[in-house]
């Protein structure tokens, strides 16, 4: 072996040690590999941020990663040639401490668990941009990118019991679930003078508030289109219908959905992006969400760009 061949050998080796994960033998100063784009492929894996127990988004199943993200996350690794990996993320109180603890720098009880790339992110401007009180940039440690999902608010009724849902009034006869701690319990607990805060039912998921239907409890459940679009397959022998009504005083009622990366791994963002926007393009992203038998709406930044209209 000559002396350049043998100088590559090394350097390969040398990158591959370098996107492993360090253990120094104390947990309290272990720190993650700074895993680049090139040193991902020298690994040979990638590792994908999913939000754990979040269907249809994410979940296990028998030790076995499920879900609409967990797909886009095997796509994604196959289109860069390297192993798909979860980075399972438990949810803290805010976004912020969610790209904080899993992207740029890990939190401080696991420092050495952090993902390559964090998926279900909001794609906002406003958001990426968004200053404290001193004028710095909150979230200048990560890069958001990538929409990939266009998602909204959703209203899913007994259709035994009611006839439609052409207003949210109706809630001030009958009872509705929804997710505890989330913006629609915030919403209809306080919306409207609190005229529907006495109807409102909390639960700790979808699945108990949607069983709670089922059983009568609740006329109707409120939440994330996607989740309830499941539900409502698990649910077919019910008459459960979607809702068409609105959210009067809502604010923001439709987003689109994204990826985010550590700021100084942007060069891993392109790729991943490039491989997104393929599947976005090509309809292979709607593919996925049908196979779940979900619903698909494509992002407003590709509706802008391509001219057309969300998918229904």
């Amino acid at each position: 072996m000559n002396v350049v061949s043998r100088i590559l050998a090394l350097l390969l080796v040398c990158q591959f040690a370098l996107a492993q994960e360090v253990d120094d033998g104390d947990p309290l100063l272990n720190r993650p590999a700074d895993r680049t784009y090139d040193l991902i492929l020298a690994s040979g894996y990638l590792k994908v941020g999913l939000y754990e127990n979040f269907p249809p988004y994410s979940w296990q199943e028998e030790g076995e990663p499920r879900g609409i993200d967990v797909d886009i996350g095997r796509r994604i690794a196959d289109g860069m040639g390297v192993e798909f990996r979860v980075h399972w993320i438990t949810p803290d109180e805010t976004l912020d401490d969610d790209l904080r603890n899993n992207v740029w720098k890990g939190h401080y009880l696991a420092k050495r668990r952090i993902a390559d790339v964090m998926l279900r992110v909001p794609y906002d401007k406003k958001y990426a941009y968004m200053r404290d009180s001193t004028g710095e940039v909150i979230n200048d440690q990560v890069v958001l990118f990538g929409p990939y999902q266009q998602e909204q608010w959703q209203i899913a009724f007994d259709a035994d019991e009611l006839e439609g849902v052409e207003t949210l009034g109706i809630f001030q006869y009958h009872p509705i679930g929804v997710e505890i701690d989330t913006l629609p319990a915030t919403y209809l607990t306080s919306a409207f003078g609190g005229r529907l805060r006495n109807q409102t039912r909390h639960f700790p998921n979808m699945a108990a508030a949607f069983q709670a239907m089922a059983r009568g409890e609740v006329r109707a459940v409120m939440g994330m289109r996607a989740e309830i679009d499941h539900q409502l397959v698990l649910h077919r022998g019910n008459n459960f219908r979607p809702a068409i009504n609105g959210f009067p005083g809502m604010g923001k009622q439709v987003w689109d959905v994204g990826m985010a990366v550590k700021h100084t791994h942007r060069q891993l963002g392109y790729a991943i992006e490039a491989i997104v926007d393929q599947m976005v393009r090509s309809g292979d992203m709607a593919a996925i969400f049908e196979n779940h038998g979900l619903r698909y709406s494509m992002p407003g930044f590709y509706q802008k760009i391509l001219n057309t209209a969300a998918t229904d």
